[in-house]
C-alpha cells in the first residue's frame, strides 16, 4: 500500500487522551492507515451523546496528528471530521474503553456515543471496550484488534447507519474462545442511587455502584463475554419499534 492509498483513520475515546487503551488502539490502527487522534482532555465516561452547546470548545495539539479537546467524545468526533482532519476519515475507531459497554450501557457510554456520532456523519465506526481492568491483559489483544480492524477496512462496503460495538473478555487474548456476533442484553441496576451525608451533615446524592442483574436471549453480548468470547454487536441509529407501528396506529391517538 502506497502513502497515497493509505486511508485516514480517526481514533478517539471517552477515557481521555492519555488513556492506555487509546494508545493501544492508535498503535494498532497505524498499520492500516494515517492515524489521527482527537480525544477528550480528561475522562468523559457516561457522558453519552452530549454536545457542548453553551460554552466554547478549545482544541490543543499535543503531537503530530494528535489533539485533545476540552469537551465530550461527541464533540471530539464532530470537530475532527468537520475541522481538524485534513481529509475525511475512512473509519472512526473509539476506545479501547476500560470497562464493559454492553446492554443498556451503550445508552450512557461516551465510547459508544463517539462511534454513533461518526455514523451520523456518514463515517463507518467501531466502539471497542475491554471488560477487565488489567492493562497487561488488554495489551495482549493487539493482534486480535488488528484482525478485527483489517476485516472491516477491507470490505467493499459497510452497512449504512450501523456501527459495531465490540467487547473484549477479561482474559488474555490467547485464551479467548473465539469471536461471535451478538445482540444487546438487558441490565437492571439496583441501589445505584445513594443518599450520603458529608462531615457537616449536609445531604447529597451519588450515582453509581450498587448491584446489577443481566438478562437476555441466548446470543446476548454479556453471555458471550462471560463464556470467553469477543462480542461483536451491530447497532443502528433507527430506534423505531417497527413491530408496534400498526398497533399504536390503531390507538387513534388524538382522535
Amino acid at each position: 500500500m502506497t502513502e497515497a492509498e493509505k486511508p485516514v483513520l480517526l481514533c478517539t475515546n471517552d477515557d481521555g487522551v492519555k488513556s492506555p487503551g487509546l494508545a493501544l488502539l492508535a498503535r494498532v490502527a497505524d498499520a492500516f492507515g494515517d492515524v489521527w487522534t482527537v480525544a477528550p482532555d480528561r475522562e468523559q465516561s457516561a457522558t453519552s451523546h452530549a454536545l457542548s452547546l453553551f460554552r466554547p470548545l478549545r482544541v490543543t495539539q499535543v503531537g503530530p496528528r494528535r489533539y485533545m479537546v476540552d469537551g465530550t467524545p461527541t464533540d471530539c468526533v464532530l470537530l475532527a471530521v468537520k475541522e481538524i482532519l485534513e481529509a475525511r476519515p475512512r473509519f472512526v475507531l473509539s476506545g479501547v474503553n476500560h470497562g464493559a459497554n454492553m446492554g443498556e450501557d451503550v445508552l450512557y457510554s461516551g465510547t459508544v456515543a463517539a462511534a454513533m456520532e461518526a455514523t451520523i456523519l456518514g463515517v463507518p465506526a467501531i466502539a471497542f471496550s475491554f471488560t477487565g481492568s488489567d492493562d497487561r491483559v488488554l495489551e495482549s489483544y493487539e493482534a486480535l484488534l488488528g484482525r478485527l480492524i483489517a476485516t472491516c477496512l477491507h470490505r467493499d462496503s459497510f452497512p449504512d447507519e450501523t456501527f459495531f460495538n465490540i467487547n473484549l473478555p477479561d482474559r488474555p487474548a490467547g485464551e479467548v474462545e473465539g469471536i461471535t456476533v451478538t445482540a444487546l442484553g438487558r441490565r437492571v441496576y439496583h441501589d445505584s442511587l445513594r443518599r450520603i451525608h458529608d462531615e457537616e451533615g449536609t445531604e447529597y446524592f451519588k450515582i453509581g455502584g450498587g448491584r446489577s442483574a443481566w438478562s437476555g436471549r441466548g446470543d446476548s453480548d454479556f453471555r458471550a463475554v462471560r463464556a470467553g468470547f469477543v462480542s461483536v454487536t451491530p447497532l443502528h441509529l433507527d430506534l423505531t419499534n417497527f413491530e408496534l407501528l400498526n398497533e399504536v396506529r390503531s390507538w387513534r391517538l388524538g382522535s
